[in-house]
């Protein structure tokens, strides 16, 4: 079993705080500048390929009907796969394309709440006016014959500036990202916890409604505060468990934290068994 966890060993300049419903600050990792250009390179190699793929069945399908719609049927296409594309994999439960899934980075919001479909649909609007549209334009006037290097020169200019946007800021955001809210944060994928797991002792037993109070999310968070030396935040965390599930304190947190943890996996590990994925506490039953 395999889950996406931050990496502790982050520079210090792309580190930034996160602090969950429960009071703990989480350090996250933003994703670099080259690593999200790469992302979105194979995302584009992707969408081109599926657009190279519709174009010839188009092309067969006006060949064989005559009914002159092949040219309409393609700019209505290309316009609905160069922003559905993106819009669609970000409103999933993994908040990542193909391509940040492949370079481990995902989109979040910023003020640690759910990640909206408004806030998806705003990021990648944006797209369309920094990048697509005015290199659709100059590709049209290139194609006519009427493109000079003054209209040239402004469209690579403009695109430009918006595409190196996140190099000249500290939370590497674009433009997208400021209006939507959001983050673009690095991931490392590796194993969870066993050591948190693997006990021969006795276990608390905790009722679906109270394990079903969180998700992948809160799991790697919850073992962040376990393996913490914060003795503070594990009690904040163990209280703020116990109030939401409506369960007695015992005195005992760390060992409820940790058969809390040993619940959650094997709750959630079932899950993806049966093809069911909880991304976090603001979703219900993912892909």
């Amino acid at each position: 079993m395999r889950f996406v966890r931050r990496n502790r060993n982050a520079p210090d300049t792309l580190r930034r705080s996160f602090v969950t419903p429960e009071g703990v600050d989480l350090q996250l990792e933003l994703g670099g500048g080259g690593t999200r250009a790469v992302a979105f390179l194979i995302d584009l190699v992707l969408m081109i390929t599926v657009l190279v793929v519709a174009t010839l069945a188009l092309l067969a399908f006006d060949q064989a009907t005559r009914a002159d719609i092949a040219g309409i049927l393609w700019l209505i296409g290309a316009f609905c796969l160069r922003n559905g594309y993106f819009v669609l994999f970000e409103m999933g439960g993994r908040g990542a394309t193909p391509g940040k899934r492949l370079m481990g980075v995902r989109v979040i919001a910023r003020d640690g709440a759910r990640l909206t479909a408004g806030a998806v649909v705003a990021r990648n609007a944006m797209r369309e006016i920094e990048i697509f549209l005015p290199l659709s334009f100059l590709g049209e006037q290139a194609a006519a014959g009427t493109a000079d290097a003054f209209l040239t020169l402004f469209a690579l200019s403009w695109t430009g500036i918006f595409l190196f946007f996140p190099l000249f800021n500290r939370d590497r955001l674009r433009i997208g990202d400021l209006v939507a809210g959001t983050w673009v944060v690095q991931t490392v994928v590796q194993g969870l916890a066993p050591d948190l797991v693997d006990s021969d002792r006795p276990r608390r037993v905790f009722s679906d409604a109270a394990l079903a109070l969180y998700g992948v999310y809160e799991l790697q968070a919850l073992e962040d505060v376990i393996r913490s030396g914060d003795a503070g935040a594990r009690s904040t965390v163990a209280k703020a468990i116990r109030r939401k599930a409506g369960l007695a304190s015992d005195g005992d947190d760390d060992g409820f934290l940790a058969d809390y943890y040993a619940a959650l996996c094997a709750r959630l590990e079932s899950g993806l068994l049966v093809g069911r994925r909880r991304a976090d506490k603001f979703s219900g039953a993912g892909r």
